[in-house]
């Protein structure tokens, strides 16, 4: 089994149980305002949230039109009135707080960092969410440096995003470095115009409809432990 010597991690939904902290800064937000919360509510934030995204990693839309336009549009479906862009503010603090992580997360970067080998945090994450949430994680320590597109300047999957980070990591043949990211348009296909091996983190085993293709394919974040 090939062998790696620099490890890129996605931080949402890879190392971090994006889903759990979202729906509880969510919840803890409608309550704080009044508001009538449900699970109608995270579905439909998910997915106005997640069409929003997809626009802002391809470089069609500003952070800041992403924050405002998803809860505009939530709110609108739910006939709230409140200001999209004060509740956006507060929910990102609430978000980061939030220290859910995904199974084995500790383990795999333990085992990483015990054998000598560096791991770098690849994120399209607001800075204002993951420096808390990064800093206040049993799971800092093993972190070499962070890298978040918001500061970069251009968000995964642009090359210059990798450009900037592999100027910043230790001097290696790319083909000893591996990314593992749980999206398939961001981190796969990211990995795929760096020319870097990937690895895709389908934890929930769905299928893939892109034409971005990982190198590997896993489940677990234990099954890592093979490439250290």
């Amino acid at each position: 089994m090939k062998k790696y010597e620099i490890f890129l991690f996605d931080a949402d939904g890879t190392l971090y149980d994006f889903g759990k902290d979202e729906e509880s800064a969510l919840r803890r937000m409608f309550e704080q305002c009044g508001f009538e919360y449900s699970e109608n509510v995270l579905k439909r934030y998910r997915a106005l949230s997640a069409e929003l995204w997809d626009a802002y990693e391809k470089g069609k839309m500003k952070k800041r039109d992403l924050q405002k336009l998803r809860f505009e549009r939530l709110f609108d479906e739910f006939e709230i009135r409140y200001d999209a862009l004060e509740f956006n503010d507060n929910y990102i603090e609430k978000l980061g707080e939030g220290r859910f992580l995904i199974d084995g997360a500790i383990e795999i970067c333990e085992t990483i960092a015990s054998a000598g080998k560096p791991i770098f945090i690849v994120t399209n994450g607001f800075k204002r969410v993951q420096e808390p949430r990064l800093k206040n994680s049993p799971i800092y320590k093993y972190i070499s440096d962070v890298f978040i597109s918001e500061v970069v300047g251009y968000p995964k999957p642009e090359e210059r995003y990798f450009d900037h980070v592999f100027s910043n990591i230790p001097q290696v043949s790319k083909d000893k470095i591996l990314i593992i990211g749980d999206s398939l348009a961001a981190d796969i296909a990211g990995g795929n115009k760096a020319g870097v091996d990937s690895c895709w983190f389908n934890e929930h085993g769905v299928e893939n409809k892109t034409s971005a293709l990982p190198t590997y394919e896993i489940s677990d974040l234990s099954e890592l432990r093979k490439f250290v």
